[in-house]
């Protein structure tokens, strides 16, 4: 499976190769005119081309990328599939992932409450997380052996219930907050996560914040979610095995 899915990357990279550059300056002030009359309200961001003759992806400011014809006449809203000889690639992921991987960079290690290996770091994930949750507690358990085989991982916070939640939901985003305020974070996040009684802490710290808007900007719609260094999303639960076959670690 993993050599299938290096050769459909090769040639999907081949076969986007003449599509690097930016759209037609003609084609994107076309394109822009037509969305924006037809759609109200909405705010062209970015455009460029889809890999395909014609076609070009367009994103909106706050909002969703589409498909559009050159023309600005026609679009769709969903995925662009490639059939290839040895199989199907989904373009669409594949430009969200190189999206993804770039807003995920900017994050500073001092940012993020950090898990590392002892010995070599062979790969690194980052996890968006909520204390509450019990898949999140379930991936947390599996910490100890994700480092074993030398994954680093680096939690983000994302309230799952929001920045603003009812009182009955405020525990995940108190903790998160009293966790990202701790000279300690991991321990401090640990002992959250396996329900011990800590004091909240607050502090001017707005990094809660950012995380989960850095959260819903790459695509996080719950917890845990898990991005690899690709800016692949994998959203929900996996085992510390099936993660290091995922990233292609063997012991």
């Amino acid at each position: 499976m993993k050599n299938l899915q290096k050769i459909l990357m090769i040639s999907l990279l081949t076969m986007l190769a003449s599509n690097t550059f930016g759209a037609d300056a003609d084609v994107e002030s076309r394109l822009k005119e037509a969305l924006e009359s037809a759609l109200s309200g909405m705010v062209v961001e970015s455009i460029q081309p889809a890999g395909v003759d014609d076609l070009y992806e367009v994103t909106f400011r706050d909002g969703p990328t589409i498909v559009a014809h050159e023309s600005g006449s026609y679009f769709f809203v969903g995925d662009l599939f490639s059939v290839l000889e040895n199989g199907v690639v989904n373009i669409t992921e594949m430009r969200r992932n190189s999206e993804r991987a770039k807003l995920m960079a900017s994050v500073k290690d001092s940012d993020a409450t950090i898990f590392m290996p002892e010995g070599e770091v062979k790969a690194v994930i980052s996890v968006f997380t909520d204390t509450t949750c019990y898949y999140c507690r379930k991936l947390h358990a599996e910490v100890p052996r994700l480092n074993e085989l030398g994954v680093e991982v680096r939690y983000l916070a994302y309230p799952r219930y929001g920045l603003k939640p009812a009182e009955k939901n405020r525990r995940g985003l108190d903790e998160l907050v009293s966790t990202w305020c701790s000279q300690d974070r991991a321990a401090t996040l640990t002992a959250y996560k396996n329900n011990e009684s800590r004091p909240l802490k607050t502090c001017t710290s707005t990094l809660v914040a950012e995380q989960f808007n850095l959260g819903r900007a790459v695509g996080v719609s719950g917890t845990p979610a898990i991005v690899l260094e690709t800016g692949e999303l994998i959203p929900g639960y996996k085992t510390a095995d099936q993660l290091a076959e995922i990233l292609g670690i063997t012991e």
